[in-house]
């Protein structure tokens, strides 16, 4: 089950929409070794507006999350590859479907 969620909105910089999709494509790695990350999507919703959606069984396992390799990644690279800092929403899970 889970009941908090992460919410990440990315805006690329311009020439770095491509670089950008391939961090987050190249991230899956990182999130699969982390066992309190249930799901998560790295989506690109515009020619340089990116989003990652993330679901965690609690709020240790937000934080978890929040304090690993792939924030940690994502900020370190924030001011090349993006217009401004992620904008990160936590977000309670009212309803899902995993498999």
């Amino acid at each position: 089950m889970v009941t908090k969620a992460l919410i990440v909105r990315l805006e690329a910089k311009s020439g770095q929409e491509d670089a950008l999709a391939a961090f987050l494509s190249e991230a899956l790695p990182l999130v699969q070794d982390e066992p309190q990350t249930v799901a998560w999507f790295a989506f690109r919703s515009g020619p340089s507006s990116f989003a990652i959606v993330d679901v965690f069984p609690d709020e240790d396992g937000r934080q978890q999350h929040l304090n690993g390799q792939v924030a940690a990644a994502l900020l370190a690279r924030a001011d090349e590859l993006l217009t401004s800092p992620p904008e990160i929403a936590p977000a309670d899970v009212l309803a899902a479907k995993l498999p």
